[in-house]
């Protein structure tokens, strides 16, 4: 069974590097998004299992992103990979519906690891 995932992040090299993680462990359809609204407008059109979403991008980060999926009731996983660390971030994505938030650069094992536990594999 193919899930799909959307990979949301304004790095190439970010999104290529979790793109890359999840094609080569799991069968997957991948499309990707370079800022928050562009994922909205995949997520209104496509039925997406897995978000992998940044934070700090422009036109609309990854919190109102969360705002948005919980606003709309979207239907999707979503784990936030982000270099903010804060504590109170953390808190406020998991309040918003992420399922995890893991640190860039993304460890291959922790993703796969966090996508098993969730029947992702």
């Amino acid at each position: 069974m193919s899930y799909s995932v959307l990979v949301c992040d304004d790095s190439t090299v970010a999104r290529k590097q979790v793109v890359r993680c999840l094609t080569s462990n799991l069968d997957v359809d991948v499309c990707q998004a370079k800022n928050g609204r562009e994922a909205l407008e995949i997520l209104q059109k496509s039925q997406i299992d897995l978000l992998c979403l940044d934070l700090t991008m422009p036109e609309l980060d990854g919190v109102g992103v969360l705002e948005a999926i919980k606003a709309h009731k979207i239907e999707t996983f979503v784990v936030v990979i982000s270099a903010d660390i804060q504590v109170q971030m953390k808190t406020k994505v998991a309040e918003l519906g992420a399922i995890k938030f893991l640190e860039k650069p993304v460890k291959s094992e922790q993703l796969l690891s966090l996508l098993s536990e969730y029947g992702i594999r």
